[in-house]
């Protein structure tokens, strides 16, 4: 696929050279560009020579001296310069199975390309790479991705992942470690499939492959109501929880003890399912699985304490009333925040509502996935006070749209009240307490 140059940006290396739009980006010092990794990499030096072809067939060089790692300045038509390639699986736990029709088109898309998962975090299962890709990699040393293992043995994954080629994703994962390459893994917990001893197993291989394994989340399968004629699992329940916490510490302290690190973490669900009290903020050390949602609660807490504990007091507010929206989950987590606050400046005036998620089944209770509907249902009618404060992850990443495609706007209009936005960070969400 041609990589067509969409735009040059002002003011960069590219702007000062005879690149132009619609060009086509050949090579960059002899070496083939096929996509952004290629450009990434071989556009760092600070002597580049580019071979392009023109919107009239003719072939034309622009040499380029600039700063070690600077960007050229050129932008394509897509971010990835090429198609983002799709999931071939079926897995039996698919999310994206298991949502209502008539939502927006993209939302039924599954990905599953390893670009993304170095340049965005997402997990892929390695079913859709050859040998040259693998090669690439290594070559390239594109680390690290972010890999959905679930289990290493081949039948099993390939039952997992409803892919005969579930056993070709094992073999290329334990290329990549051989060679060096960095891997945060995933581990979706069905139980009664791969829990249990078929869990110990899998993190006992992660174990063995040593250095290249950076980090293992094991996180519950998710189930919504909207599973009509799909295989029947089982959800995970309290004791379950805590009998898989107990099972990947285990491993967490091995790992910390002879290595220095616990590399494998339950997911905060996991803690939340439990009634455990959540780990201290060391337990996640540099929070490689914070993504992936693992270690957030604790993070959350940690940034909001530290940042009460620097907060000027003159500043601390009017004590207008204002309610939180949140999951069930994470409700109480918040309430005990709001109390803290109070206890601290004594003019905080909130309140914290838990949002049940009736769009996609009482059994998801996380705040990421609560819908724009549920809210306004559920709230409509409330005292809400002067404000109405709703956690950045409901959103679609970089819109302010919910899942079910109502905007932020519209649930403010329907709910007649403010709506604030906060971030993932304890920080704004004092600074959003406190009527900033």
């Amino acid at each position: 696929m041609a990589v067509v140059i969409k735009s040059i940006i002002p003011d960069t290396p590219a702007a000062e050279t005879i690149i132009a739009p619609l060009d086509v980006l050949c090579k960059i010092n002899g070496n083939e560009i096929r996509d952004v990794l290629d450009y990434m990499f071989f556009s760092v030096d600070k002597r580049l020579l580019l071979e392009l072809e023109g919107a009239d067939g003719m072939y034309k060089y622009a040499a380029i001296n600039k700063h070690e790692g600077d960007d050229l300045g050129l932008e394509f038509e897509t971010y990835l310069m090429d198609k983002q390639r799709s999931c071939v699986n079926n897995c039996i736990f698919c999310f994206i199975d298991q949502l209502p029709g008539g939502m927006r088109e993209t939302l039924y898309y599954k990905d599953d390309d390893v670009r993304l998962s170095f340049l965005q975090g997402n997990y892929v299962t390695m079913t859709n790479l050859s040998r040259d890709d693998i090669k690439r990699i290594i070559k390239l040393r594109i680390s690290p991705i972010n890999v959905s293992v679930h289990t290493l043995d081949p039948k099993l994954r390939n039952f997992l992942l409803g892919n005969q080629n579930g056993v070709i994703g094992v073999k290329r994962f334990y290329a990549l470690a051989k060679a060096g390459i960095k891997l945060n893994c995933q581990i979706v917990c069905c139980p009664g499939i791969n829990d249990g001893a078929h869990l110990i197993r899998t993190m006992r291989g992660l174990y063995r492959l040593g250095s290249s394994i950076n980090s293992v989340s094991i996180v519950p399968v998710g189930l919504t109501k909207h599973r009509q004629g799909l295989m029947p699992l089982r959800p995970f329940d309290r004791e379950l929880a805590r009998f898989v916490i107990r099972q990947v510490d285990c491993f967490g302290r091995k790992c910390l003890k002879e290595r220095g690190s616990r590399v494998f973490y339950p997911a905060d669900e996991l803690f939340m399912m439990a009634g455990f009290r959540l780990p201290p903020n060391e337990y996640y050390e540099d929070y490689p699985q914070l993504e992936n949602g693992v270690g957030m609660m604790r993070l959350l807490i940690y940034e909001f304490v530290s940042a009460l504990g620097s907060w000027e007091g003159g500043k601390a507010g009017t004590g207008e009333p204002f309610s939180v929206a949140t999951g069930t989950l994470a409700a109480g987590y918040l309430t005990n925040l709001l109390r803290t606050a109070e206890k601290r400046y004594g003019i905080v005036n909130g309140h914290v509502y838990a949002i049940r998620n009736d769009f996609f089944g009482e059994s998801v209770t996380v705040s990421g996935l609560v819908t724009g509907r549920d809210i306004v249902g559920q709230l409509r009618g409330r005292d809400l006070g002067k404000r109405l404060l709703l956690p950045q992850n409901m959103l679609r990443n970089g819109e302010e749209v919910f899942l079910d495609d109502i905007t932020v706007d519209e649930v403010s209009k329907s709910l007649g009240v403010p709506v604030r936005i906060v971030k993932q960070d304890g920080a704004d969400l004092l600074c959003a307490f406190l009527g900033g």
